[in-house]
């Protein structure tokens, strides 16, 4: 296990006692939960969360071993048996294969009370550098695929009346972002899509987990979780944008430059004497 999974797992033990004593747990007990990008990450911290409180999981991504291993390892650390946990391959960007995906959920629980839209992926390049084809890809990725998804499980749901779909997206949806303006756009488009409906919102895992939990079971419209300096920034785009327009503009210019002299810098870090940029 890396540093960083012990980390997580040191983290996970302190707030599992915290979501026994919620109402997280009654909330989510014995609920059928289907979790998408569930083979590493928030995804994979997401399902040992679950299975802990007792949830019936459905997990999705495209790599099957690596799901079968958080399988195994939820089995491991939960009292659920072999049959409370589907192992469901499956590629957002085959929109074709979404029905007869959600039809083996439904087949398997009869039921599915939580979409967690979790699967996704970052870039990070120039926009001149960029080609069209990394957009694209994107786009039907992190945006259309799951729109797809979305709509043959929310069917269901609504013949149920019943069900929650959540969707883990960025701050950057929000505010945008130099060097990963394809990603940007992707998730500015995705958070319209929730803002016209009802959906939930990086950090330590296990931290962001936690949250993710905490504004499920409470039916939150939306939720911005995030470490500052970039919560701030949220609230700048909410209550003064002109104000936040200012400083992404200064940080965007720092962070280019930055990026061409291959330094690496957090919001507020300055470069070290005689550095580039």
């Amino acid at each position: 296990m890396s540093q960083q999974w012990a980390q997580v797992a040191k983290k996970a033990n302190s707030i599992l006692a915290w979501i026994r004593n919620s109402m997280v747990k009654d909330e989510l007990r014995g609920k059928v939960v289907w979790v998408t990008g569930a083979s590493s990450g928030i995804g994979e911290e997401l399902a040992y969360q679950l299975s802990k409180i007792g949830a019936l999981l459905a997990i999705s991504a495209r790599r099957e071993d690596e799901l079968e291993r958080v399988k195994k390892k939820c089995l491991q650390i939960s009292n659920l048996s072999e049959k409370d946990i589907l192992v469901l391959r499956l590629d957002l960007t085959d929109r074709s294969s979404h029905e007869a995906a959600t039809n083996s959920v439904l087949k398997h629980f009869g039921k599915i009370d939580v979409l967690v839209n979790n699967g996704g992926r970052s870039q990070r390049s120039l926009f001149v550098d960029t080609n069209l084809d990394v957009y694209s890809a994107i786009i039907e990725l992190n945006y259309l695929g799951t729109i797809s998804l979305t709509k043959h499980v929310l069917n269901h749901m609504i013949q149920r009346k019943k069900g929650k779909i959540v969707t883990v997206s960025s701050v950057m949806g929000i505010m945008g972002a130099p060097l990963a303006s394809g990603y940007c756009a992707s998730k500015h488009a995705l958070q319209s899509l929730e803002n016209s409906g009802d959906q939930s919102h990086k950090m330590p895992t296990d931290r962001c987990v936690r949250l993710t939990l905490v504004s499920t079971a409470n039916d939150l419209k939306e939720a911005w979780i995030s470490d500052h300096p970039y919560l701030a920034v949220c609230y700048l785009w909410q209550y003064a944008p002109t104000w936040a327009w200012w400083l992404m503009n200064r940080m965007g210019k720092r962070r280019i430059q930055n990026f061409k002299s291959g330094v690496q810098l957090m919001p507020g870090q300055t470069p070290a004497p005689g550095s580039p940029g």
